[in-house]
């Protein structure tokens, strides 16, 4: 079903008509489509712009995740995204999608319009956990922003103690909550 605020290239104005939209200031893109201008981006809208990418076997994870459910204000330039169906898929093609083939536990997954999205709690761990000081940086400022979501992350790691660099996110967020 077309979504009356979002607009993706071929389903009712092609690519060129859409980037004329963004040009006289009526679109911007978001996703893997375009919003009109004067619209709220939520959650909802955030999530549903990355349909066509993800489809039905793959969830959005880490700064993507964060992105999708507000802990990171501006889109990342590559998506990171995560196998959520039990059987394998072929890896997704593109400079704009960093793939994760290892499956994300269903538990860890949440439905956002018809999209997989991690949860934030698993979300802020994986950022958190990281080596990328960018990343680490998002998980430290979202934390601050959201104690309850870095509760609920320190939770999670709780109730997963092999989890591998745990020992890593566990610290960058008891860091921020002592802050």
């Amino acid at each position: 079903m077309a979504s009356p605020f979002l607009y993706f290239p071929g389903e009712r104005l092609s690519l060129p008509e859409l980037t004329a939209a963004c040009l006289d200031g009526l679109l911007i893109p978001i996703g893997e489509g375009f919003m009109p201008a004067d619209a709220v981006e939520t959650p909802w809208m955030r999530a549903r712009s990355l349909a066509p990418l993800l489809g039905d076997r793959w969830a959005a994870v880490r700064s993507t995740a964060a992105w999708v459910h507000g802990g990171l204000a501006v889109e990342p330039s590559r998506h990171r995204v995560q196998r959520a169906s039990a059987e394998r898929a072929r890896p997704l093609r593109g400079g704009r999608v960093l793939v994760h083939d290892v499956r994300i536990a269903p538990d860890d997954v949440m439905t956002i319009a018809g999209v997989r999205v991690a949860r934030p709690e698993r979300t802020l761990v994986d950022l958190a956990r990281s080596q990328d000081a960018d990343d680490r940086g998002v998980a430290r400022r979202w934390a601050g922003a959201a104690p309850d979501v870095a509760e609920g992350a320190r939770a999670w790691l709780a109730r997963h103690p092999r989890f591998p660099y745990g020992k890593r996110a566990d610290d960058l967020l008891a860091a921020v909550r002592t802050k």
